[in-house]
Protein backbone atom coordinates (compact mmCIF):
# COMPACT_ATOMS: atom_id res chain seq x y z
CA UNK A 1 0.00 0.00 0.00
CA UNK A 2 1.15 3.16 -0.53
CA UNK A 3 0.80 6.26 1.35
CA UNK A 4 -0.02 9.77 0.09
CA UNK A 5 0.45 12.96 1.91
CA UNK A 6 -2.18 15.57 0.10
CA UNK A 7 -3.58 19.23 1.28
CA UNK A 8 -6.90 19.32 2.56
CA UNK A 9 -9.37 16.36 3.32
CA UNK A 10 -11.55 13.33 2.04
CA UNK A 11 -13.32 14.51 -0.29
CA UNK A 12 -11.10 17.57 -1.41
CA UNK A 13 -9.80 17.54 -4.97
CA UNK A 14 -6.29 16.38 -3.68
CA UNK A 15 -8.10 13.08 -2.57
CA UNK A 16 -9.90 12.65 -5.76
CA UNK A 17 -6.92 13.12 -7.82
CA UNK A 18 -4.81 10.78 -5.80
CA UNK A 19 -7.77 7.96 -6.07
CA UNK A 20 -7.27 8.37 -9.95
CA UNK A 21 -3.56 8.73 -10.30
CA UNK A 22 -3.49 5.63 -8.22
CA UNK A 23 -6.84 3.76 -9.76
CA UNK A 24 -4.87 -0.11 -9.83
CA UNK A 25 -3.96 0.86 -6.33
CA UNK A 26 -4.77 0.68 -2.40
CA UNK A 27 -3.56 4.34 -1.45
CA UNK A 28 -3.66 5.54 2.23
CA UNK A 29 -3.70 9.53 2.73
CA UNK A 30 -2.31 11.39 5.03
CA UNK A 31 -4.17 14.82 5.16
CA UNK A 32 -2.38 18.17 5.90
CA UNK A 33 -3.63 21.17 6.79
CA UNK A 34 -1.61 23.39 4.10
CA UNK A 35 1.31 22.70 1.41
CA UNK A 36 3.99 23.55 4.19
CA UNK A 37 2.86 21.32 6.39
CA UNK A 38 2.61 18.56 3.82
CA UNK A 39 6.51 18.68 2.62
CA UNK A 40 6.99 19.03 6.54
CA UNK A 41 5.97 15.57 6.71
CA UNK A 42 7.68 14.26 3.83
CA UNK A 43 10.77 15.07 5.26
CA UNK A 44 9.63 13.44 8.40
CA UNK A 45 8.55 10.53 6.81
CA UNK A 46 10.99 9.04 3.62
CA UNK A 47 8.28 6.52 2.46
CA UNK A 48 5.58 9.26 1.97
CA UNK A 49 4.89 10.19 -1.23
CA UNK A 50 2.71 13.41 -2.34
CA UNK A 51 0.38 14.53 -4.34
CA UNK A 52 0.61 18.57 -5.01
CA UNK A 53 -1.67 20.93 -7.29
CA UNK A 54 0.78 22.95 -9.18
CA UNK A 55 -1.21 25.42 -12.02
CA UNK A 56 -4.82 25.57 -12.64
CA UNK A 57 -6.52 26.72 -16.26
CA UNK A 58 -8.04 29.78 -15.05
CA UNK A 59 -6.18 30.73 -11.51
CA UNK A 60 -2.86 29.86 -13.06
CA UNK A 61 0.06 28.67 -11.28
CA UNK A 62 0.44 28.20 -7.90
CA UNK A 63 3.96 30.08 -7.42
CA UNK A 64 4.32 29.12 -3.89
CA UNK A 65 4.43 25.72 -4.91
CA UNK A 66 6.87 25.87 -7.28
CA UNK A 67 9.04 26.91 -4.26
CA UNK A 68 8.20 24.51 -1.66
CA UNK A 69 8.82 21.64 -4.63
CA UNK A 70 12.21 23.60 -5.22
CA UNK A 71 13.61 23.73 -1.32
CA UNK A 72 12.09 20.36 -0.55
CA UNK A 73 14.46 18.21 -2.91
CA UNK A 74 11.96 15.61 -3.70
CA UNK A 75 11.30 14.18 -7.45
CA UNK A 76 8.58 14.54 -9.79
CA UNK A 77 7.54 11.42 -10.48
CA UNK A 78 3.99 11.62 -12.55
CA UNK A 79 1.43 14.01 -13.23
CA UNK A 80 -2.09 14.22 -13.29
CA UNK A 81 -4.67 16.30 -14.74
CA UNK A 82 -7.97 16.98 -12.95
CA UNK A 83 -11.21 18.16 -14.20
CA UNK A 84 -12.96 20.66 -11.34
CA UNK A 85 -16.37 20.31 -11.02
CA UNK A 86 -18.35 22.38 -8.30
CA UNK A 87 -21.72 21.64 -6.45
CA UNK A 88 -23.65 22.89 -4.18
CA UNK A 89 -24.48 21.41 -1.43
CA UNK A 90 -26.26 21.07 2.09
CA UNK A 91 -27.98 18.93 5.05
CA UNK A 92 -30.48 17.05 4.01
CA UNK A 93 -33.64 18.65 5.51
CA UNK A 94 -32.65 22.18 4.11
CA UNK A 95 -34.58 23.27 0.83
CA UNK A 96 -32.69 25.74 -1.27
CA UNK A 97 -34.98 28.78 -0.45
CA UNK A 98 -33.59 27.86 3.64
CA UNK A 99 -29.82 28.95 2.52
CA UNK A 100 -28.40 32.11 3.87
CA UNK A 101 -24.94 31.64 3.67
CA UNK A 102 -22.27 29.45 1.31
CA UNK A 103 -18.78 28.65 2.49
CA UNK A 104 -15.73 27.61 0.32
CA UNK A 105 -12.03 27.85 -0.42
CA UNK A 106 -11.65 31.40 -2.13
CA UNK A 107 -10.66 29.91 -5.55
CA UNK A 108 -13.58 27.53 -5.74
CA UNK A 109 -15.46 30.85 -4.59
CA UNK A 110 -13.88 33.04 -7.62
CA UNK A 111 -14.31 30.20 -10.22
CA UNK A 112 -18.27 30.39 -9.12
CA UNK A 113 -19.16 34.05 -9.58
CA UNK A 114 -21.23 34.41 -12.01
CA UNK A 115 -23.61 31.37 -10.27
CA UNK A 116 -23.23 33.17 -6.63
CA UNK A 117 -23.97 36.96 -8.48
CA UNK A 118 -27.47 35.37 -9.09
CA UNK A 119 -27.96 34.62 -5.78
CA UNK A 120 -27.18 38.37 -3.86
CA UNK A 121 -28.92 36.45 -0.82
CA UNK A 122 -26.18 34.13 -0.05
CA UNK A 123 -23.66 35.18 2.41
CA UNK A 124 -20.03 34.03 0.96
CA UNK A 125 -17.74 33.02 3.97
CA UNK A 126 -14.27 31.60 2.80
CA UNK A 127 -12.85 28.42 4.53
CA UNK A 128 -9.70 26.42 4.21
CA UNK A 129 -11.14 23.55 2.14
CA UNK A 130 -13.60 22.79 -0.01
CA UNK A 131 -14.47 19.52 1.22
CA UNK A 132 -13.69 21.24 4.72
CA UNK A 133 -16.59 23.27 4.41
CA UNK A 134 -19.06 20.30 3.85
CA UNK A 135 -17.63 18.58 6.79
CA UNK A 136 -17.91 21.27 9.03
CA UNK A 137 -21.79 21.61 7.82
CA UNK A 138 -22.23 17.96 8.41
CA UNK A 139 -20.22 17.43 11.96
CA UNK A 140 -22.11 20.69 13.08
CA UNK A 141 -25.41 20.30 11.37
CA UNK A 142 -25.33 24.19 10.28
CA UNK A 143 -28.87 24.60 8.82
CA UNK A 144 -28.98 27.11 6.31
CA UNK A 145 -25.53 26.64 5.22
CA UNK A 146 -24.33 25.16 1.56
CA UNK A 147 -20.65 24.00 0.81
CA UNK A 148 -19.53 24.65 -2.68
CA UNK A 149 -16.84 21.46 -3.80
CA UNK A 150 -16.90 18.23 -5.61
CA UNK A 151 -19.88 16.05 -5.74
CA UNK A 152 -18.11 13.33 -4.19
CA UNK A 153 -18.37 14.69 -0.77
CA UNK A 154 -21.92 14.81 -0.01
CA UNK A 155 -21.92 11.23 -0.29
CA UNK A 156 -19.15 11.08 2.00
CA UNK A 157 -20.24 13.17 4.29
CA UNK A 158 -24.35 13.23 4.32
CA UNK A 159 -25.41 16.20 2.43
CA UNK A 160 -27.32 16.80 -0.42
CA UNK A 161 -26.45 17.72 -3.78
CA UNK A 162 -28.73 20.67 -4.42
CA UNK A 163 -26.84 21.79 -8.19
CA UNK A 164 -24.12 20.47 -10.08
CA UNK A 165 -21.67 21.84 -12.29
CA UNK A 166 -21.94 25.44 -11.20
CA UNK A 167 -18.62 26.48 -12.07
CA UNK A 168 -18.85 29.69 -14.15
CA UNK A 169 -16.18 27.78 -16.76
CA UNK A 170 -16.58 24.04 -18.00
CA UNK A 171 -13.11 23.89 -19.36
CA UNK A 172 -10.97 24.33 -15.64
CA UNK A 173 -8.44 21.65 -15.14
CA UNK A 174 -6.05 21.50 -12.30
CA UNK A 175 -2.78 20.21 -12.89
CA UNK A 176 -1.57 17.67 -9.88
CA UNK A 177 2.36 16.71 -9.52
CA UNK A 178 2.53 13.47 -7.62
CA UNK A 179 6.48 13.43 -5.63
CA UNK A 180 8.93 11.09 -4.32
CA UNK A 181 11.96 11.72 -1.92
CA UNK A 182 14.61 11.14 -4.72
CA UNK A 183 16.27 7.74 -2.98
CA UNK A 184 12.72 5.76 -4.35
CA UNK A 185 12.28 7.47 -7.03
CA UNK A 186 13.82 5.21 -9.28
CA UNK A 187 11.26 2.05 -8.15
CA UNK A 188 8.53 4.12 -9.13
CA UNK A 189 9.21 5.57 -12.92
CA UNK A 190 11.18 4.54 -15.60
CA UNK A 191 13.23 7.43 -17.05
CA UNK A 192 13.63 5.94 -19.82
CA UNK A 193 9.96 5.55 -20.66
CA UNK A 194 9.83 9.28 -20.12
CA UNK A 195 7.99 12.01 -22.11
CA UNK A 196 8.30 14.85 -20.11
CA UNK A 197 11.07 16.70 -17.49
CA UNK A 198 10.78 19.50 -15.09
CA UNK A 199 13.64 21.67 -14.67
CA UNK A 200 15.12 24.53 -12.71
CA UNK A 201 17.64 26.74 -13.14
CA UNK A 202 18.95 30.17 -12.95
CA UNK A 203 20.62 32.43 -15.67
CA UNK A 204 23.45 34.58 -16.23
CA UNK A 205 22.33 38.09 -16.51
CA UNK A 206 23.31 38.46 -19.94
CA UNK A 207 22.00 39.25 -23.35
CA UNK A 208 20.18 36.42 -24.88
CA UNK A 209 20.67 34.07 -22.11
CA UNK A 210 17.03 32.28 -22.25
CA UNK A 211 16.51 32.61 -25.47
CA UNK A 212 20.51 30.98 -25.86
CA UNK A 213 19.08 27.83 -23.87
CA UNK A 214 15.04 27.92 -25.68
CA UNK A 215 16.88 27.53 -28.83
CA UNK A 216 18.84 24.31 -27.71
CA UNK A 217 15.65 22.90 -26.62
CA UNK A 218 14.21 23.43 -30.68
CA UNK A 219 17.07 22.32 -31.28
CA UNK A 220 17.03 19.18 -29.88
CA UNK A 221 13.26 19.11 -31.11
CA UNK A 222 11.96 19.26 -27.69
CA UNK A 223 8.46 21.13 -27.22
CA UNK A 224 8.06 23.71 -24.29
CA UNK A 225 4.85 23.31 -22.42
CA UNK A 226 5.38 26.00 -19.16
CA UNK A 227 8.04 28.56 -18.00
CA UNK A 228 7.47 29.81 -15.08
CA UNK A 229 10.36 32.86 -13.81
CA UNK A 230 10.31 33.61 -9.51
CA UNK A 231 12.35 36.08 -8.18
CA UNK A 232 15.58 34.85 -6.41
CA UNK A 233 15.25 36.52 -3.12
CA UNK A 234 18.09 37.91 -1.79
CA UNK A 235 19.47 38.49 -5.48
CA UNK A 236 18.29 41.83 -7.15
CA UNK A 237 16.35 41.20 -10.55
CA UNK A 238 17.96 37.04 -10.80
CA UNK A 239 15.30 34.81 -11.56
CA UNK A 240 14.77 31.07 -11.31
CA UNK A 241 13.50 29.26 -13.77
CA UNK A 242 10.81 26.45 -14.13
CA UNK A 243 10.50 24.91 -17.00
CA UNK A 244 8.27 21.39 -18.44
CA UNK A 245 9.25 19.98 -21.86
CA UNK A 246 7.86 17.27 -23.62
CA UNK A 247 10.35 15.08 -25.95
CA UNK A 248 9.85 11.62 -27.70
CA UNK A 249 13.51 10.41 -27.43
CA UNK A 250 15.15 10.48 -24.26
CA UNK A 251 18.52 10.17 -25.67
CA UNK A 252 17.34 13.49 -27.47
CA UNK A 253 16.44 14.90 -24.50
CA UNK A 254 19.85 14.11 -22.43
CA UNK A 255 21.57 15.37 -25.24
CA UNK A 256 19.73 18.70 -24.84
CA UNK A 257 20.14 18.95 -21.17
CA UNK A 258 24.11 18.17 -21.30
CA UNK A 259 24.04 21.55 -23.94
CA UNK A 260 22.24 24.23 -21.61
CA UNK A 261 24.02 22.69 -18.52
CA UNK A 262 27.50 24.86 -19.11
CA UNK A 263 24.54 28.01 -19.87
CA UNK A 264 23.08 27.92 -16.85
CA UNK A 265 23.64 28.22 -13.53
CA UNK A 266 22.29 25.83 -10.44
CA UNK A 267 20.38 23.71 -12.74
CA UNK A 268 18.40 20.88 -11.41
CA UNK A 269 15.75 18.25 -12.96
CA UNK A 270 12.85 18.04 -10.60
CA UNK A 271 11.59 15.03 -12.63
CA UNK A 272 11.47 13.01 -15.88
CA UNK A 273 8.07 11.35 -16.05
CA UNK A 274 5.44 10.17 -18.20
CA UNK A 275 3.34 13.98 -19.60
CA UNK A 276 -0.44 13.66 -19.47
Amino acid sequence: MKRVAIQGIKGSFHDIAAHQFFASEEIELVCCDTFESLFAQTRQDNDLLALVAIENTIAGSLLHNYELLQQSGMTIVGEHKLHIEHSLMCLPSDSPDMLTEVNSHPVALAQCRDFLSHRPHLKVVEVEDTAGAAEKIARMQLHGHAAICHADAAELYGLKVLERSIEDNKHNYTRFLVLSNTWAAEMLRNVHHSTKASIVFALPHAEGSLSQVLSIFSFYHLSLTKIQSLPIIGREWEYLFYVDVSYSDFHRYCQSIDAVRPLTRQLRILGEYEGK
